[in-house]
């Protein structure tokens, strides 16, 4: 097939590779270089690098509403155009170029997670299950007719960044899977139930300090979707404390007497400290401008007995 992509960072990359073993690859479109650093010099995405790699065209196009960017597009006579988290709105001009549409990768089992951020919305929910959806792209936000769908549980020790390289696999697999089908006309494209239609918006940084008068499980699942961004946080003696890795300490409570955020305890195997409802182990753990530490190692350099974590 003649194949447009349309993708950015990393979490496409996998499937830009899969593409172009499978099809044929005519153009690759991706968000224009982006300042990053100290220095704030430009700098090429994961998807961008690739694609050259692969000795593939790249367009960085800063809208798809010129009618330049139009047609360049339609010069590429697409069979579709498979779009993976490229961070750019595709207009109904757009969308109705390829032969067979747009194709969208979507990490969440659609309709639950429409939006920005699926992955870290499941785990902040405490979704058992999460997958990918294949669908044909439309004017609505992630509200085209599935193609495909695959699940996956969520594991007890899933991060957003496990899910997002199990779900980088899956989705690379689906859709190569899904473009035979069509090719094939055995694709019969099913609208989403109008029940269980939930929306994941972009995740801000400010949501990432911990509150720990509440839920132990709360907490930790704000540690777990927010590695390795924006990555959970809270204070000591002022400073901030980024936590990295944790656990619930099942079936125990700090109990009235011990203030939320009050380390209760601090040893190799970790740092137990008390919250609303129950008591997280702190596992790995990085104060501001220092490297992460496992518990073991940070206790050695930073005495915790009788400490307070706290928000800002």
């Amino acid at each position: 097939m003649r194949l447009g992509f349309a993708g950015t960072p990393e979490f496409a990359v996998a499937v830009l590779q899969a593409l172009a073993q499978a099809h044929r690859i005519c153009g690759v479109f991706t968000q224009p270089d982006r300042p990053a650093g100290r220095g704030q010099s430009l700098h090429a995405g994961a998807v961008k690098t690739r694609a050259i790699e692969l000795g593939l065209e790249v367009h960085q196009p800063t809208s798809f509403k010129s009618p330049e960017t139009l047609e360049q597009l339609r010069g590429l006579r697409l069979d579709a155009l498979v779009v993976v988290a490229y961070g750019l709105i595709l207009p109904p001009a757009a969308l109705a170029v390829p032969r067979l549409g747009c194709i969208n990768i979507h990490a969440s089992l659609l309709p639950r997670w429409r939006g920005a951020a699926p992955i870290q919305r499941a785990l902040l929910a405490g979704d058992a299950k999460t997958g990918i959806t294949i669908m044909r792209m439309e004017a609505g936000l992630d509200t085209g007719p599935m193609l495909a769908s695959r699940e996956m549980d969520i594991g007890a020790g899933d991060t957003a960044k496990s899910l997002h390289d199990k779900l980088a696999g899956m989705g690379a697999e689906l859709i190569v899977e899904t473009l035979d089908a069509l090719q094939a006309g055995r694709s019969r494209p099913l609208p989403q139930p109008p029940d269980g239609v939930t929306y994941a918006e972009k995740i801000h940084k400010a949501e990432a300090m911990i509150d720990w008068g509440v839920d132990a499980d709360r907490i930790l699942r704000q540690v777990r979707a927010f590695n390795p961004w924006p990555v959970a946080e809270t204070r000591l003696n002022g400073v901030q404390l980024r936590i990295w890795d944790a656990e619930r300490r099942a079936g125990l409570d700090a109990g009235p007497a011990a203030a939320p955020g009050t380390v209760l305890a601090a040893a190799d195997d970790g740092i137990d400290v008390a919250c609303g409802r129950g008591i997280l182990r702190v596992l790995r753990l990085q104060l501001a401008g220092r490297k992460p530490l496992v518990a073991r190692e940070f206790i050695k350099a930073q005495p915790l007995h009788g400490a307070r974590f706290a928000a800002a």
